[in-house]
């Protein structure tokens, strides 16, 4: 037992007037068949030796219960689902309107009743993926009212663009999981912190790095560490297109946290220019390919952009690869640069 507080009062275990405490008491119940340990709130009264409950305590102490049961069988407990509701900022009634739950289901999950596993499901991806919550709050925006709509859409987008990088990462991943071989990926795992560095890197060192000469300086990276040191920088994956080499995901991978680029107007089309981040300092390439990436500044870092598309189209590995297939680092060793 644990005092939390004392206080002098009427005791309404033995009516006198004295100090009552209340204390924390840990206990165990079984809740749906599972054994649980909790803890318990009381009035403590020292001259009966006895524990009473109030109102308020028998709704705390029922609920700690239901929360070790969640805790033990992998539930959200009802702070878990309160904080995640709170984030969104909205209310009990509107979030269940929102997940078409009827109006009171949400109050019941934060104060006395345990979710199903079903509805535990959504209310944790609800909690992990505000794009998700999003579309789910646009599906309910007839049954909101007009300020709360606006209200809860803002939050849900703030809390969206803050995970967007991870969105991004993930997708990307998901693209190159089925991609695997020495001979696809140079032998290196897909790591987007180098390819971000490498990215920042070049725009620094590299006057008007456009889009079409970064994605051939990359490849070029990859393709000449493979060759002086047997194993890729970067474990992008690369197809062989009209303009050269350009790693699969490409849309995706300028979009990255850090990557910085400026839009140009070229008469009716648009293109990327892209600028180092402020303060931008390496940690996540090694020495080696520190070297590898200064060796492709001093060759091609000059080079406009008609001029390394050129150069790319001269390459063995691009000659004896199909439109649009995977270049395959076997050819490395026939690279113009050493």
């Amino acid at each position: 037992m644990a005092i939390l507080k004392s206080e002098a009062r009427l005791c309404l275990n033995c009516m006198e007037e004295h100090q009552v405490d209340i204390v924390e008491v840990t206990e165990q119940e079984t809740f749906k068949g599972v054994n649980v340990e909790f803890t318990a709130i009381y009035e403590f009264c020292s001259n009966t030796d006895n524990y009473l409950e109030t109102e308020d305590m028998i709704r705390a102490n029922s609920l700690a219960v239901k929360d070790a049961y969640r805790k033990k069988v992998g539930l959200m407990t009802s702070a878990e689902i309160r904080a995640m509701r709170k984030k969104y900022d909205v209310s009990q009634k509107d979030f269940s309107e929102i997940l078409d739950w009827g109006g009171a289901t949400i109050t019941r999950y934060e104060n006395h009743h345990v979710q199903d596993r079903a509805h535990d499901d959504i209310l944790r991806k609800i909690d992990s993926d505000p794009k998700w919550f999003l579309e789910m709050l646009k599906r309910a925006e007839a049954r909101l009212s007009t300020k709360a709509f606006n209200l809860y859409y803002h939050k849900a987008c703030e809390l969206y663009n803050k995970k967007k990088n991870q969105y991004l990462i993930d997708s990307i991943h998901a693209i190159y999981a089925t991609f695997e071989g020495e001979a696809v990926t140079g032998g290196v795992e897909l790591d987007l912190d180098k390819v971000v560095e490498i990215i920042n890197y070049l725009a620094l060192q590299v006057v008007a790095l456009h889009k079409v000469k970064l994605m051939k300086m990359l490849w070029y990276s990859d393709e000449l560490n493979f060759k002086r040191h047997g194993k890729a920088i970067t474990g992008l994956v690369y197809e062989a297109w009209p303009k050269g080499a350009l790693p699969v995901g490409h849309d995706q991978i300028i979009l990255l946290e850090n990557v910085c680029f400026e839009t140009v107007e070229y008469g009716e089309n648009v293109g990327y220019k892209f600028k180092p981040i402020q303060g931008f300092e390496g940690k996540y390439l090694t020495d080696q390919e520190i070297e590898t990436m200064d060796e492709i500044v001093k060759q091609l870092g000059k080079l406009n952009t008609d001029e390394i598309v050129d150069r790319m189209h001269d390459e063995e590995a691009y000659k004896q690869t199909p439109i649009y297939s995977i270049i395959n680092y076997s050819f490395a060793s026939k690279l113009s640069l050493n």
